[in-house]
């Protein structure tokens, strides 16, 4: 090293949002009671910021931060006595960092005054403890709040934030995939940077987190316990990093333990289980993973050595291949490359026959890539160990083993697999423009030597333009190209047929140029024989191109089909990385057949796994999907989280995709809401030509949302404007429900004349399409124009229809529309329950009251309600004497805690209903 980089502190806690959540409520709970938390969190993780950052927010009274003081805490009634002394009525919170630290006397003080806390008053305990032990039966009772590793996109603001963005792209990497989520290590290691090698100037010192790094943070405790103790830890550790988890076999430990120890282990009395230990069944793992890459780094290298060939001849006796030739690869000193064992490492993880884990062949490919002496060699399995990595769902590994596989020297194909596994990280995680770039390199690089891979980058880049919105880029990519060959590499090195693949991604890609230059009867054929392939497929490619063909096509039950087997394939592989990709497939096909509960269900896991894989714009999709899904339900809340979060990735890397359909469903929640003016200024943007246009594959499917919001905000000339070119994408016949919704819109275009048969003739296309959903907006659209038209026998009929339908499908806050229509014939769909002062006005004055506390004016309203400005003025006089009240802004509140306690009551009766509990 040259220096260390200086280091500042961060000016904002980074990640820690349900914790923080957890802490304020403690807080804002003092001035009225008392209560306790524990902080549990493995070393690092930021257990005492967050303390501080509480004590920092307590404003209600004195803060008391308690250390082990034998005095003070000789007895638990003594430590009361001291809380209520410190408190003098006020509300006190009491702060007690690293209680663990504490002796066991006190810790027994702590735990007795916690569980009688309430005779103390207004008292707020909150103490942190580190959790790489069992929790200690004194605090065990203690409501516990645990302190997870950051996610990586937290880990790196973190970083950005201390270092004013200056490290290098692959220092940023490396440091982030070492730092694992923990704080702590990654500004430790930040600290020991010179500044030219945070700007990637110089090489990085290897490792980054060395052992002293390793044990500034988690200390080394581990120090003061017995040989056979050390020696257990130590083995655990190194079984660990030849294991598909965090945690061992037990007997594999102990068999390895007595080959290491034959003479002092004969005979010798079992030894209690080391504290940083647990044991579940016959599994042992560490309770903190600091702790356990800290214990390795610290053992001596030759006692590291004879523990790694213990587990070595053990697992070769039980035939454990792989495991086996890894830690027999760490048992042998010399020298550093050892080209022999290096090819039996690779051999064996390309082997398909051998069972292992994606995880165990990437640990086993960069291994041998340590022991290869060519250049080239070694970056060919480097690129193959971040292929596996990618597939294990671990992008923050594959990105470093990528910045290794660096050559100039390397072969072309070796360079670009490298470039396609760089692409395929960037499009799950990174600006998609950045994506396209990767995978149009691989594709060049691959075209010779790897056809089948070269398809795959190439439809993959497609995938990349086709998200970014960018058309031209998306043609270019699929431009025409010759008809698959036999032979060639399969896509990331996967055991499958690579012809069969590769007929599949070219069909896919000749079906969906023609798609997109509109030549619509040139993309049938092609894209009906990808659909077809999943009927009888059992490999998730060429399930998920079948999913996304069908989805072009409109046959969205063949999708679901197909998104069903690929998510069933994926998990039958074990591929983190490709099941939010099936998930998404699949919640689209629901959302596209108008399930959306069962879009909602899928989407819903997809986010979890996107967020686990490390895949941000997945999880965008995912959000955009459960943004739709929530906005027909009257969760508006839910619509606004969704779509914030969903855009705020979409924003950043460039998914207009995801944009789209996010802002599509904000603006159907307006609508659902009875805001059609908001409603159309929103789709406006997505839907009329200009610069701002929507995604070019998404945009027609809320032209009817438009329509339909148009008419009242009285913008019919757009409105017929949109609906040429949504006519033309009703003829195709990829939308299973937009024939009838063009009947819809016609219907609200047309005078009256024609409008009654356009209705009738919309409901007849929606039987033969099905959708509960769309089906039932269309009859609460004719049930509008028929009472308006004052035919309510009829009105009644279609209201009634649409009720039930919204009912069916779960979208309330439609429902809610119905039966203000409804109420407004003078029906009563249902019972009103709890009376509130809204129940004193009539069906027309309780609209009138919604759209103006929502903020419309007198003529919005008019234009919204097909009635002119004097009876809207006259409605209102009626609904301010009904209330007693003088001004609209009494009337959005009253309104506001009307809807509030609406809400509250279905809530409890749906909870009482399913046998759900609050």
């Amino acid at each position: 090293m040259t220096g260390e980089t200086t280091v500042r502190t961060a000016v904002r806690i980074h990640g820690h949002g349900a914790q923080r959540r957890a802490l304020r409520a403690l807080l804002d709970g003092l001035p009225a009671h008392g209560g306790r938390l524990l902080l549990a969190g493995e070393p690092g993780l930021g257990r005492t910021a967050l303390l501080q950052w509480a004590a920092r927010s307590f404003r209600a009274g004195p803060v008391l931060h308690l250390g082990p003081d034998p005095e003070a805490t000789a007895t638990a009634g003594h430590l009361l006595d001291t809380l209520r002394a410190a408190a003098d009525g006020a509300p006190l919170l009491v702060c007690v960092d690293d209680a663990h630290l504490w002796d066991a006397p006190a810790r027994s003080a702590l735990g007795r005054a916690a569980e009688h806390l309430d005779s103390a008053g207004r008292v707020g305990l909150l103490l942190s403890a580190a959790s790489d032990r069992a929790v200690d039966p004194a605090l065990a009772r203690l409501p516990v709040v645990r302190l997870d590793p950051l996610a990586p996109p937290r880990a790196a603001a973190l970083l950005d934030d201390v270092t004013d963005g200056a490290a290098a792209p692959a220092v940023r990497e490396r440091l982030l995939a070492e730092a694992e989520g923990n704080p702590a290590l990654l500004l430790a290691m930040t600290r020991r940077l010179s500044p030219a090698e945070l700007r990637g100037h110089r090489p990085l010192p290897g490792p980054p987190a060395d052992a002293a790094t390793l044990v500034e943070v988690a200390g080394g405790a581990e120090a003061a316990l017995s040989a056979r103790a050390r020696d257990m830890l130590l083995t655990v550790a190194a079984a660990v990093r030849a294991s598909d988890g965090p945690d061992v076999d037990a007997g594999l430990v102990r068999d390895a333990l007595r080959r290491l120890r034959p003479a002092r282990e004969s005979g010798a009395r079992p030894e209690p289980l080391p504290a940083q230990l647990a044991r579940a069944g016959d599994r042992l793992r560490f309770h903190s993973p600091l702790v356990r890459r800290t214990v390795y780094a610290i053992g001596a290298p030759d006692r590291r050595r004879a523990v790694h060939g213990a587990l070595a001849e053990v697992l070769e006796s039980g035939g454990d291949r792989l495991p086996g030739l890894l830690h027999r690869s760490w048992s042998l000193s010399g020298p550093a490359r050892d080209p022999a064992r290096a090819d039996r490492l690779a051999a064996v993880a390309a082997d398909g026959t051998v069972p292992s884990s994606y995880r165990l062949r990437a640990t086993a490919y960069a291994r041998a890539a340590e022991l290869t002496a060519d250049s080239a060699g070694r970056a060919e399995r480097y690129t193959a160990a971040a292929e596996q990595a990618l597939l294990a769902g671990r992008p923050e590994q594959a990105r470093p083993l990528l910045a290794a596989a660096r050559d100039r020297a390397a072969p072309a194909a070796v360079r670009g697999r490298a470039e396609l596994v760089r692409g395929l990280v960037e499009l799950g995680d990174g600006p998609v423009g950045d994506a396209h770039q990767s995978l149009s390199l691989a594709a060049s690089l691959l075209a010779e030597a790897a056809p089948a891979e070269a398809a795959t980058a190439a439809l993959a880049a497609a995938d990349a333009a086709w998200a970014a919105g960018d058309l031209p880029a998306c043609l270019a990519t699929l431009a025409p190209e010759p008809a698959p060959r036999t032979g060639g590499a399969a896509s990331l090195r996967r055991p499958h047929g690579p012809t069969t693949v590769a007929a599949v991604m070219h069909h896919h890609r000749v079906g969906m140029r023609a798609l997109l230059e509109g030549r619509l009867d040139r993309a049938g054929a092609p894209l009906g024989q990808v659909v077809e392939r999943g009927r009888t497929e059992d490999r998730p490619e060429p399930l998920l191109r079948s999913a996304a063909a069908a989805l072009l096509l409109g046959d969205v039950d063949a999708a679901r089909r197909a998104g069903a087997r690929a998510l069933a394939a994926v998990r039958q592989l074990g591929s983190q990385s490709l099941e939010p990709r099936a998930l998404e497939y699949l919640a689209y096909a629901e959302l596209r057949a108008g399930r959306h509960p069962q879009a909602r269900t899928h989407a819903e896991e997809g986010l979890r796994t996107a967020l686990r894989a490390g895949q941000r714009n997945t999880a965008a999709h995912h959000r955009a999907v459960l943004a739709l899904a929530a906005s027909i339900e009257e969760e508006p809340d839910a619509v606004a989280r969704h779509v914030a979060e969903a855009l705020e990735t979409a924003r950043r890397h460039g998914l207009a995709q995801a944009a789209t359909l996010a802002q599509w469903a904000a603006a159907r929640a307006d609508l659902g809401r009875g805001r059609p003016f908001d409603a159309a200024d929103r789709l406006g943007l997505l839907v009329l030509p200009g610069p701002g246009r929507g995604h070019f594959a998404v945009w027609r499917l809320a032209v009817p949302c438009f329509v339909e919001a148009a008419v009242p905000a009285g913008r019919h000339e757009e409105a017929r404007e949109v609906l040429t070119d949504f006519a033309g994408w009703a003829a195709f016949g990829a939308d299973p429900q937009a024939a009838a919704q063009l009947a819809r819109c016609r219907a609200l275009l047309a005078p009256p004349d024609r409008a009654d048969d356009l209705y009738r003739q919309a409901l007849a296309r929606h039987d033969e399409a099905g959708g509960d959903f769309e089906r039932a907006r269309t009859a609460l659209l004719y049930g509008k124009w028929l009472r308006r038209r004052r035919r309510p026998r009829e009105a009644r009929d279609r209201l009634g229809a649409a009720l039930a339908g919204f009912e069916r499908c779960g979208a309330g806050v439609w429902a809610a529309q119905a039966r203000d229509e409804l109420r407004a014939l003078g029906a009563a769909p249902h019972a009103t329950g709890t009376p509130t002062p809204l129940g004193r006005l009539t069906p027309q004055q309780l609209r009138i009251a919604r759209y103006v506390a929502e903020g419309a004016t007198n003529r919005e309203v008019a234009l919204a309600l097909g009635v002119s400005t004097r009876t809207v003025d006259y409605h209102l006089r009626k609904v301010f004497a009904a209330l007693g009240i003088r001004s609209r802004l009494e009337l959005a509140r009253v309104v506001g805690q009307a809807e509030q306690g609406r809400a509250a009551r279905r809530t409890a009766a749906h909870q009482e209903k399913t046998g759900a509990r609050p």
